[in-house]
């Protein structure tokens, strides 16, 4: 516990499988208190039962984003619960259609903005408030390599991506007068379930198997090997906590050296 986080309120959103979750544990890793959503409440009963032992610290309500009544009332219950609110991580995403520009219906594009962005927008602006009654408080918007290394027919979640980081260096502008860091996370592949059931669908497609198709792409990586998701939520920690206060606009590339901006 040497990040300064014992005993801070932080919220976390997204805690289905795979990063959200693991962001749950880093923090509560750290001795904070954490309050946590998603959509689906098997996967939050999911977790209370794993970290029975952290209940204590650990709330949990289902929640949709792009819903700004639940997004206040979300951030309602952390200060109810925990007095105070101090971290926002946005971790909820959709990762939008998988189709080629030319034939897909642009209508399916709003779903992606609607969370990525607009999501993220509304859980802020409620923890607002409260963010600035903390006196030094951080928001981190989870982002991903694909704005910086666009892969095909993801174009829908790569503008949304990249809409959310335009907006993070906005709000980094306009809140640092009250204390709040807003900075962000550019992920690269990481191993969890997610890209487990990717690369079983890319293994599908070549004709090959999982392995080989994971062996590509750690070629590609410097540190010969794909992050795993508990990896990447550490360096969401540090971006939450006190050793970053004079981090503020930022973006940390966590992908083991794949795309070096």
């Amino acid at each position: 516990m040497a990040l300064g986080l014992e005993g801070k309120s932080v919220l976390v959103t997204g805690a289905g499988p795979g990063l959200g979750q693991e962001l749950v544990r880093a923090f509560l890793a750290e001795g904070a208190h954490v309050t946590t959503c998603c959509r689906r409440q098997a996967f939050l009963s999911e977790l209370e039962k794993e970290l029975q032992t952290e209940i204590d610290r650990l709330h949990t309500r289902v929640c949709d984003v792009t819903d700004i009544d639940q997004c206040r009332s979300l951030v309602s219950s952390a200060i109810e619960r925990f007095g105070r609110l101090d971290v926002v991580v946005n971790s909820a995403y959709d990762p939008g259609p998988t189709s080629p520009f030319e034939a897909v219906d642009l209508s399916l594009w709003i779903q992606p903005f609607a969370v990525n962005v607009m999501g993220a927008m509304n859980v802020i602006q409620a923890a607002i408030p409260a963010l600035k009654s903390s006196g030094l408080s951080f928001v981190v918007n989870v982002n991903s390599m694909v704005i910086r290394k666009p892969l095909p027919m993801q174009s829908a979640y790569v503008a949304s991506k990249g809409a959310l980081a335009a907006a993070t260096k906005s709000l980094a502008m306009e809140l640092g007068v009250h204390g709040i860091r807003v900075n962000s996370v550019s992920m690269g592949w990481m191993w969890g379930e997610s890209v487990e059931r990717t690369l079983d669908m890319i293994a599908a497609s070549r004709g090959t198997d999982v392995s080989t198709v994971r062996k590509q792409i750690e070629a590609g990586i410097p540190t010969g090997q794909i992050p795993d998701d508990a990896d990447c939520a550490r360096a969401v920690v540090f971006l939450g906590s006190e050793y970053a206060k004079s981090i503020t606009g930022a973006m940390l590339d966590v992908n083991g050296g794949e795309f070096m901006p």
